[in-house]
């Protein structure tokens, strides 16, 4: 599936990829217009079809992820309901195991995330994530997204990665075709990112539903032997 003699950058996403995106499933569908409508007054189901709308509109967009958008949006502290329900946050259980490989094989492991950085703190307070990555971006700083050929550049400028020696894995099929528009030659799709929600079908791009069978030959080059042997 994928040749990991030649990769030595990896580019994660955050919800979805290594994290459970039941939280943000949940959170964005059922929790903020059920907060929204009993705070406001309107009814849940206007609530949701309000939101629904503009999600569409934005889809894509940094307003899309942004929580301050939001906030002001809707007049609502968007973190703080987020922490009404941050019980859900939770690591793909394949993900531990397959960071440590990652992190024992010697490569560089890069978090990149759409996700507001407040939304980003949010969930490193909540899972051990910075424990196993040491490079966490979110596009904010930016100002655009990960849908955008913009913000590859602007990536590629920052952490100086090859394209060809460059891993990204993502669940959003949109954005990995962002990312192999830009050049990214190894491109990785989770295609069950919602544990609650059934596995998807992706032709478009190599996918796994658990990491547990890649580990062997993430092992079996590592980049830290390749550099030992180079070196004498």
């Amino acid at each position: 599936m994928l040749d990991w003699a030649e990769i030595d950058t990896v580019l994660l996403d955050m919800d979805g990829t290594l994290l459970d995106l039941h939280f943000d499933n949940h959170f964005w569908l059922e929790h903020l217009p059920r907060r929204w409508a009993e705070i406001s007054g309107i009814a849940l189901t206007e609530a949701k079809a309000q939101l629904q709308s503009e999600y569409a509109e934005l889809n894509g967009k940094i307003q899309w992820y942004c929580l301050d958008y939001w906030g002001e949006r809707l007049q609502l502290p968007i973190t703080e309901l987020k922490r009404e329900v941050m019980d859900k946050i939770q690591m793909r259980p394949d993900v531990p195991a397959f960071l440590t490989a990652l992190k024992q094989s010697g490569r560089d492991i890069v978090l990149v995330t759409n996700a507001h950085p407040d939304s980003l703190s949010l969930k490193l307070e909540r899972t051990d994530l910075a424990k196993y990555i040491d490079t966490l971006i979110s596009t904010h700083e930016f100002g655009v997204t990960k849908e955008s050929w913009a913000l590859w550049q602007k990536l590629q400028q920052r952490l100086g990665f090859n394209n060809e020696t460059t891993l990204f894995v993502d669940d959003s099929l949109p954005i990995l075709s962002a990312a192999k528009n830009f050049g990214i030659r190894h491109l990785l799709a989770v295609a069950n990112p919602d544990s609650k929600q059934q596995a998807r079908t992706i032709s478009e791009f190599p996918a796994i539903t658990d990491y547990t069978p890649l580990l062997p030959d993430i092992l079996a080059h590592s980049k830290l032997s390749a550099t030992a042997t180079d070196n004498g």
